[in-house]
């Protein structure tokens, strides 16, 4: 049965700013450790000024029963209903670069209808290159650099890459099949999974926002408003853990521990010529080279 995929989308404006530009996505509902993507989306509606050009009819995408939006009651009657939305924005950068953001409840049902409306919308306003973002739970500590997993419907489109993942298999996602179908249809896209410390990713963590900003930047061209909120905000996340980490020798001697994991692997990783030429290595070529790393710094050891 073939099912026009407009009946799921209405454009409610056609400026002309919209046509060429890059479609930047978000949908609440998968996975965002440490809030990462929710902090970028809060972040340019707080700086840039947007204006709603489409709309998805979230009566046939969202089980109301599993999330059930917030009904208020006032005294002697319903008041008010927070309906779901899930909209695409034309937004402007701080060059006034114009940019489509789409973000809202992630669909439970009709994904590949969803994905050909969005389809859609990128052939209807040529847009070039979808991104998507989100933060993911990883075992890093938080007192060194967060790393990034880059990955898009070409290989041209990767940058500042070190493959974390041979090859994973995860729970299907309204944003992953989206980038999937895209890239199938010949279209450019890019995802940006932020790695958050596992301890962390129930908590907002302002760091892995900036973080994810920056890959959007590098990814874009976009001229995204600057950070200092952010920053403000992640000094003071930073100074709440230290003091959580001070405070408990169990936690000092875990992060202590993933610190000890994160640099021997950054420097088997500098040292091994394999990473160096851009080859994704496989499970047992990783542990090889792991090994050779340890053994030379028990070698030295030795020696002393």
């Amino acid at each position: 049965m073939n099912v026009d995929p407009w009946a799921l989308c209405e454009v409610l404006a056609e400026p002309a700013d919209a046509r060429g530009a890059v479609l930047l996505h978000f949908l609440d509902g998968f996975m965002d450790a440490g809030q990462a993507g929710r902090g970028v989306v809060d972040h340019l509606f707080k700086t840039c000024e947007h204006t709603p050009v489409a709309s998805f009819d979230v009566d046939q995408l969202i089980d109301y029963r599993s999330r059930r939006p917030n009904l208020t009651f006032s005294i002697d009657r319903w008041s008010d209903f927070e309906a779901p939305q899930l909209v695409v924005y034309l937004m402007r950068d701080a060059s006034d670069k114009p940019f489509l953001l789409m973000t809202g409840p992630e669909p439970d049902f009709a994904w590949e209808r969803f994905v050909d409306s969005v389809e859609d919308l990128v052939e209807h306003w040529h847009v070039p290159l979808t991104l998507g973002f989100q933060g993911i739970p990883m075992g890093v500590p938080h007192t060194r650099p967060l790393g990034m997993t880059v990955h898009a419907t070409r290989p041209e489109l990767v940058f500042d890459n070190r493959p974390v993942f041979n090859e994973v298999t995860v729970p299907g996602n309204a944003a992953g099949l989206l980038e999937y179908r895209l890239g199938e249809s010949g279209r450019d896209a890019i995802g940006l999974s932020v790695h958050v410390p596992h301890y962390v990713m129930q908590m907002t963590y302002p760091a892995a926002t900036i973080r994810l900003l920056e890959g959007i930047r590098e990814a874009t061209g976009l001229d995204l408003p600057s950070d200092e909120d952010l920053e403000v905000e992640r000094a003071q996340v930073d100074s709440d853990i230290a003091e959580q980490v001070a405070e408990s020798d169990e936690v000092a001697d875990v992060v202590k521990t993933l610190e000890e994991q994160y640099d021997s692997f950054a420097e088997a990783a500098e040292a091994d010529e394999m990473l160096q030429d851009g080859r994704m290595p496989t499970a047992d070529e990783l542990g090889e080279a792991f090994e050779h790393f340890l053994a030379e710094r028990q070698r030295g050891e030795d020696d002393k």
